[in-house]
């Protein structure tokens, strides 16, 4: 993929999210997200969506107001075995969600780091964190193929539904690899493709803001896991989820291209 091309897209997913991220504070609905006019400040329509990606109403109850968006598509809290004193990254950390839900975890002397490219997410989830005095948290801007993070410096890296949107998953790849110490984890939930994407939905720009035209096979995504140093690499695909995906474009019929998975690997 061409720079330019590459950029086009950045923009179109950071206008997207910004338009979510103003929705959910009473902007105007909606844009290029489907999920946009998903997005709500009725807590009971948030709470069905999250509750359907695997978040309990506990977890939903620990977190600032407003933090739970409704987006995403599974919880990697659930595969990253989080202990008290690690520090975590959450890549695409949109409002705060899931930061909040491992700085619980983590504890004081545990640290976690947001990275977002929207910075009216960013401003979101700052803003969020003060109302709740979450001290061991903070939220960088930045995209996730240049992370503001220094080298082995992480335990754990997260995200939720966010590495499919880039336009260079290799280089996202290598990117958690530089900021992972030895032994480091990732436990990421995302969209992948169960089988080519016809040429429709990979080149419609909605569709990729939609987190379903920038999926990849899986094959293609243990080979560049591998290819970035990771060992013992697992994608588990999870076809219940093709429930929810087909609602974020209804009628489209994506959910027989994409299914929400787990990716887990080790930093050897």
């Amino acid at each position: 993929m061409s720079q330019l091309k590459a950029d086009v897209l950045r923009q179109r997913v950071r206008k997207a999210y910004t338009e979510v991220a103003e929705a959910d504070t009473g902007g105007d609905c909606c844009g290029e997200v489907s999920s946009c006019c998903g997005v709500s400040d009725d807590e009971q329509i948030n709470a069905i969506i999250s509750s359907r990606l695997g978040y309990t109403q506990d977890d939903r109850d620990a977190v600032p107001d407003g933090a739970d968006m409704g987006l995403g598509c599974g919880n990697p809290r659930a595969i990253a075995s989080l202990k008290v004193g690690e520090t975590v990254l959450d890549l695409g950390s949109g409002g705060g969600f899931d930061v909040f839900l491992a700085a619980q975890e983590v504890g004081e002397a545990g640290h976690v780091i947001g990275v977002d490219m929207t910075p009216t997410m960013i401003s979101k989830a700052r803003s969020n964190a003060e109302k709740a005095n979450f001290s061991m948290v903070e939220f960088r801007l930045g995209e996730i193929e240049h992370l503001p993070v220094a080298d082995k410096s992480v335990d754990v890296i997260i995200s939720n539904c966010v590495i499919n949107l880039s336009p260079d998953k290799s280089q996202v790849f290598r990117e958690m690899f530089r900021v992972l110490r030895t032994g480091g984890r990732l436990a990421i939930s995302d969209v992948v493709a169960t089988t080519e994407l016809p040429e429709s939905i990979r080149n419609d720009p909605y569709l990729h803001s939609a987190c379903v035209g920038g999926a990849e096979r899986i094959e293609y995504l243990e080979k560049i896991i591998q290819q970035a140093g990771f060992i013992n690499i697992i994608i588990q695909p999870k076809d219940d989820s093709r429930e929810f995906i087909r609602d974020w474009v209804p009628g489209s019929k994506v959910e027989d291209y994409v299914v929400s998975a787990t990716i887990e690997g080790i930093k050897g």
